[in-house]
C-alpha cells in the first residue's frame, strides 16, 4: 500500500519510550516462524524433556466459574505447567483465532501441560488465576478481562515462583509483577483509525460509536483515540453505547439512532462484529453504507469476512488487531527455561489499517483472520 499506510509499518526508532523486541511481526513471518520454533522445540524435547502423558484440559464458556481443570497426572512431571486465562473464544473472530493459536502452540507434543480458564468477567478471571497458582503451574499466562484489580493476584503468583506472561492486552500494573507481555497497542490502533476517519475531510461528523467491554485494554484504546479526535476537531458524536462486542446490541444501538431521527453519518464500531450489526441496522432501513454512500462504516479485528467488506466496498476501513501471539510467547518461555534474563518486556504486535479504495483481494487472504 501507498500514502499513509506506509507509515503505520515503519519500525519504531530505538529511543521510543515503548521498548519493542519486534515491531514488525508480518503474518507471513508469524507462519514461518510458527513452524521454525515447533521443529526446534521439538528437538530441544529429546534432550531436555520427557513427553509423558496429561492432555489440555479447559473451562469453556463465558462466565463458567467452575476451577480451571487440567489432565496432567504425575507422568507429565518433565512438561512445563502452564494456565492461561484468556476471554471467551466466543466473544469474536479475533478471540476465536487468538485461543485457536494459543491451544495450538501449548501442547504436550511441544512440551507443555496446559490448562485453559476462559470468561469476560475480571473477578471470574482472578479466581481462576489463583486456582492455577495453587496448582502449582510453572507459567501463568493472561488476557485480562479488565485493565484494574491484578495486583494482589500477581503478588501471589510472584510469591509463588510463578511467572506471568501478559497477551493481547495490558494491564495497569507494575512491569515487576510479570515476566513479559506480548500485546497489541490499542491507544495507536484508535489512533490510526481517527487519523484515518480525520482524513477523509467530511463536511461534518455525526458519529455513532459503538464500545466494547467497558474497562478492557481495547475499549479503552479504541474509544479514548476518538473521545480525544472528536473533543479536538469539533465532532459530533451522536450515540456513544457499549454493545459489549456483541453484534445484536450494536444493531439494536443503531436501530434505536434511526428511529430517533437523529442525523449521523459515520459508525465508528470498537470490533468486526459490532459493525457488522450496526450494518444490518442500516440494510433493514434502507440506508446506504460503504465508499460514496450515506453512512461510512468502520470496524476492527480484520475478520476475513469484514475485509472483504472492505473489498466490496460495502465498509469503509478496518483496524488490523494481530491475534497469533503464541509463538512469541513460547519464545520469552524457552529464555526463562534457559535461564536467561528478559531484558526488553514488550513485544508490540505489528498491526495496520485497511481502506475500501486501496484494499486487494491478497490483503483479504494474507491479513483476515
Amino acid at each position: 500500500m501507498n500514502g499513509w499506510y506506509s507509515e503505520l509499518t515503519k519500525e519504531k526508532g530505538p529511543n521510543e519510550t515503548n521498548k519493542t523486541i519486534q515491531n514488525n511481526v508480518t503474518w507471513e513471518e508469524k507462519f514461518m516462524k510458527k513452524k521454525i520454533l515447533s521443529i526446534l522445540m521439538a528437538s530441544m524435547m529429546v534432550f531436555g524433556l520427557v513427553a509423558c502423558g496429561g492432555n489440555t484440559a479447559k473451562t469453556d464458556g463465558a462466565g463458567d466459574t467452575s476451577a480451571p481443570s487440567s489432565s496432567s497426572s504425575s507422568s507429565s512431571g518433565d512438561l512445563i505447567k502452564v494456565g492461561i486465562i484468556n476471554n471467551d473464544p466466543n466473544e469474536s473472530g479475533y478471540r476465536t483465532a487468538n485461543d485457536k493459536d494459543m491451544k495450538a502452540m501449548f501442547t504436550k507434543e511441544n512440551g507443555y501441560d496446559a490448562s485453559f480458564a476462559y470468561s469476560l468477567k475480571n473477578d471470574e478471571q482472578i479466581t481462576a488465576a489463583q486456582k492455577f497458582i495453587q496448582d502449582g503451574v510453572d507459567y501463568l499466562l493472561l488476557s485480562a478481562a479488565d485493565t484494574s484489580g491484578w495486583d494482589s493476584v500477581l503478588k501471589d503468583a510472584q510469591d509463588a515462583g510463578t511467572q506471568v506472561i501478559l497477551f493481547d492486552r495490558v494491564i495497569d500494573a507494575d512491569e515487576s509483577l510479570y515476566a513479559a507481555s506480548i500485546v497489541s497497542d490499542m491507544d495507536k490502533e484508535g489512533q490510526t483509525a481517527c487519523d484515518w476517519l480525520k482524513a477523509q475531510k467530511l463536511d461534518e461528523y455525526n458519529i455513532i460509536h459503538i464500545q466494547g467491554v467497558m474497562g478492557s485494554a481495547a475499549q479503552k484504546g479504541r474509544s479514548g483515540a476518538l473521545t480525544d479526535m472528536a473533543a479536538s476537531e469539533g465532532w459530533n458524536i451522536v450515540n456513544e453505547q457499549t454493545a459489549e462486542w456483541n453484534a445484536e446490541k450494536a444493531q439494536q444501538i443503531v436501530q434505536s439512532v434511526i428511529d430517533s431521527g437523529e442525523k449521523f453519518n459515520v459508525i465508528y464500531a470498537e470490533n468486526d462484529d459490532m459493525a457488522k450489526g450496526a450494518v444490518a441496522a442500516l440494510d433493514k432501513a434502507n440506508i446506504s453504507h460503504g465508499v460514496g454512500k450515506d453512512v461510512i462504516v468502520m470496524g476492527f479485528d480484520c475478520n476475513q469476512w469484514a475485509l472483504q467488506e472492505l473489498l466490496d466496498q460495502n465498509w469503509n476501513y478496518d483496524g488490523q488487531c494481530n491475534p497469533f501471539q503464541a509463538s512469541y510467547i513460547a519464545d520469552v518461555i524457552q529464555k526463562l527455561q534457559n535461564g536467561e534474563e528478559i531484558t526488553e518486556k514488550t513485544i508490540i504486535m505489528d498491526e495496520k489499517g485497511f481502506d475500501a479504495t486501496t484494499i486487494t483481494a491478497d490483503d483479504v487472504s494474507t491479513y483476515g483472520i
